[in-house]
This record gives C-alpha cells, sequence and structure tokens, in this order.
C-alpha cells in the first residue's frame, strides 16, 4: 500500500500507542464482522479546541485552535461501483449514490448529508470520488465543542483525497470542503475554524480574512512545560434543537455588517460600531451590537495570544483566556441559551471551576457554546483534586484531560 501521508500509531498517539493498537484492532473485528473481508487502509482525523477566537471565524476573523488526541478512526476497502458505505459504531448504516449529488431536503442534519455533501465539494473543486465501505469509531465527545461533526467530515475527504486523488487536495481545500458539505448539504451555518483544526493538526493560529486563501502559523507551544494541562469539562448539555442559537450569532453579526454595505464585520472596525450605535441598536437590537463589539475585541485578543505565545509570556496567555470567556459571557452571551434558562450547566460549571482554581489556571466557555462543555488550563499540582471536585457535580468521567496532536486527517499504518 502507497505511504502518501502516512503516520504510525507512535507517531500519532506517542504514549497512548498501545491503547490505541487494541482500538485499531476492534475497528478492524467490527468492519470484518460487517463486510465479510479484512479492511485495507485505516484513516484518523482528530477533535480541535479552540483557544481564543470563539465566534469569529464565520465573520472572516481570527482564531487560535488545536487539534486534540480525540480523533475519529474509520477502517476502509474501496469499491468500484460508486457506491460509499459508511457504518459508524452505534449509529444507522449510511449508504449514498455518489453518483447523486442532489441535496436531499430528508437528508439535512444527518450524517448522509455531509458524505453527499463531501463528493459534491470535490467535484466543484474538480477532484476525484467514488466508491468505499467504512466502519468508524469515535472518542469525540458528540455535542462537546470539540466538532464531532467537523472530525467527521475531514475523516470522510481525507479517505476520498487518498484513495482517488494520491493525497493531493491540500489541508486549506480538506477543510473548505468539509465545511461546505456541513454549510450546503448538513444544514448548519458554521465557520471554517473547526475543519481547519482538524485538518491542519497541532496548535495553529488561523486569519480568515480571505476564506479561500487563510493564513495559517503553526504555534511551538508545549503546555506540559509550563505546568499546566488542558481540561474539558462536560456538562451533559442537550444540543438538540439549539442550531437556531449558534445560527443567530452570524447572522446577527453580519446583519451588523450589512447596515454598512458589507458581508461581513471584518471589513469594518470597532468604531463603525461605536459611533453608530444608537441607529444600530434601534434597527437590530442591543445583542447584535454587543456580539458585534465582541468580534473586533475577541481578534485583538487573538494577536494578543499570538504574541505572548511566541514570547513565552504564559501569565499573559491565561489573562487573554479569561478576558476572551469573559467577553464570550457577557458581549457575545453563547454561555446558556435563552430559550431554556433553566439549563444553565456551562454557568454552573465556570462557577466550579473557578472555585477550584482559585485564582490561578484559567477557565472559559468551550466551542459553540449553549450547552456541552467549558474548557479549563489547569496548574498540574491541582490537576488531581480539579477533576475530583468536577466530577463531584457532573459525574465521573466528565473531565477530560487532553494532549495537542500534531497531525491532522491521516492514513494511519496499522495491520492487525
Amino acid at each position: 500500500m502507497s505511504k502518501i501521508g502516512t503516520v504510525t500509531l507512535e507517531a500519532l498517539y506517542g504514549n497512548k500507542a498501545g491503547t490505541m493498537k487494541k482500538r485499531y484492532y476492534e475497528l478492524s473485528k467490527e468492519f470484518e464482522a460487517l463486510f465479510g473481508e479484512k479492511p485495507v487502509y485505516f484513516f484518523s482525523a482528530s477533535g480541535r479546541t479552540e483557544v481564543v477566537g470563539n465566534h469569529t471565524d464565520h465573520n472572516h476573523g481570527k482564531v487560535l485552535a488545536a487539534a486534540v488526541d480525540l480523533d475519529v478512526i474509520a477502517a476502509v476497502v474501496p469499491t468500484n461501483n460508486g457506491i460509499i458505505t459508511v457504518k459508524s459504531q452505534s449509529y444507522p448504516i449510511d449508504e449514498i449514490d455518489s453518483s447523486d449529488l442532489e441535496i436531499k431536503e430528508n437528508e439535512k442534519n444527518t450524517s448522509a448529508s455531509l458524505i453527499r455533501g463531501v463528493c459534491a465539494g470535490l467535484k466543484n473543486r474538480g477532484y476525484a470520488y467514488g466508491g468505499f465501505k467504512a466502519y468508524t469509531m469515535s472518542d469525540v465527545l458528540k455535542g462537546s465543542g470539540l466538532s464531532s461533526s467537523a472530525a467527521f467530515e475531514v475523516l470522510i475527504v481525507t479517505i476520498l483525497n487518498h484513495l482517488y486523488n494520491d493525497g493531493k487536495v491540500s489541508d486549506v481545500a480538506v477543510a473548505q470542503i468539509s465545511q461546505y458539505a456541513e454549510n450546503v448539504y448538513f444544514g448548519k451555518p458554521s465557520g471554517l475554524m473547526d475543519q481547519m483544526a482538524s485538518s491542519v493538526g497541532g496548535f495553529i493560529s488561523i486569519d480568515f480574512a480571505d476564506t479561500e486563501n487563510p493564513v495559517i502559523e503553526s504555534m511551538n507551544f508545549d503546555l506540559a512545560k509550563n505546568g499546566h494541562s488542558l481540561c474539558i469539562i462536560d456538562t451533559k448539555g442537550n444540543h438538540a434543537d439549539l442550531t437556531p442559537e449558534y445560527a443567530a450569532i452570524p447572522v446577527e453579526m453580519k446583519a451588523v455588517a450589512s447596515h454598512f454595505g458589507t458581508s461581513v464585520l471584518r471589513e469594518l472596525d470597532k468604531n463603525d460600531i461605536i459611533s453608530n450605535a444608537v441607529t444600530l441598536r434601534e434597527k437590530f437590537g442591543d445583542r447584535a451590537v454587543l456580539r458585534s463589539l465582541h468580534f473586533f475585541d475577541e481578534n485583538d485578543r487573538v494577536d494578543e495570544m499570538s504574541k505572548a505565545l511566541k514570547s513565552g509570556d504564559f501569565a499573559a496567555f491565561l489573562d487573554v483566556i479569561k478576558r476572551s470567556g469573559t467577553s464570550s459571557y457577557k458581549y457575545l452571551q453563547n454561555v446558556y441559551a435563552n430559550v431554556a434558562p433553566d439549563k444553565q450547566g456551562v454557568s454552573l460549571a465556570l462557577y466550579i471551576a473557578e472555585n477550584l482554581l482559585q485564582g490561578e489556571g484559567a477557565c472559559r466557555v468551550h466551542g459553540g457554546g449553549f450547552a456541552g462543555t467549558i474548557q479549563a488550563f489547569v496548574p498540574n499540582d491541582k490537576l488531581a483534586d480539579f477533576k475530583t471536585g468536577i466530577e463531584a457535580v457532573f459525574g465521573v468521567g466528565s473531565c477530560y484531560v487532553l494532549n495537542i496532536r500534531s497531525y491532522g486527517g491521516t492514513r494511519v499504518e496499522f495491520a492487525d
């Protein structure tokens, strides 16, 4: 088999390689039990954590994000009939005829729509696609802010990239095709950050001023050397029916931009909003104005954090995290959903985390918000007590200690 873009378990998972070998072995056996043959290829795409740049990408802003060591993996056999068959563990099987790329309204919000949309995205860019059979397993928490949907999209593009395009689809194009599938076929108006972090890998800053050619910079940042661990706390919130809450953020920001004859806020500056606040409040409401102001300040914070990381100023890094989280809470207002004011698990988790950290480290809402998870940077000497305190409220296994992953979507070298 070709080694194009292939990584070993040891390179991909480090000291977790032994555990992952058992996971891939199980994946292989599940594939064989379902399809009656051994898999030929194995693939992986990671979840991601957003560090700063909360809800800026959809208005061509800036973000700092990182791939994490939770992923979606697939065992795969190519086929020559154009049919894509994907069975994800614990989910119904999807079967897509890649010769039919029409948008199906009855497929909206399903994995089948993402598969079909990925093929359409490849076709639109002049890339090849075709049939395959796959069995997938995921340890990316669904609804966690770690972007399980983006990981799945990137996985499907990565499979088709290697099976039919000799790995020639760039990391940026993989992300753009994934976003296209989510926006147009799945029906969720996400920005590009989730897919980009999953596709590229590592700890990266991204400037989306030109979304066709985003500027990506890798950050040489080792959290462990600064005596801290990255934790994601799952508050067990339910994301069902919250798509309108997410969608309202870019809609409101772009509505404010439209007042100035532009399509996105990145084409303006904060003074445009402040100097026209009276008119904007009357026309779009206070929340839209506040969310727009958050956008500009958040872009500045990305620059601040990039500077802090390059200079090794970890105290400044933590300060930016705290200020970004405060802005998300007060101005972006994505910590709980207005339609469910009695469900405020994220707010509670932030309180518990701050109480446990006692002024050290940092914590903030994670990802899209409204329900799900928070992110915390925890001093290692407090990690055990922090984990115990969080899980006393949100249950055993609710506090995940993660590592940053160097690789994006990739083929994996494994033989059972």
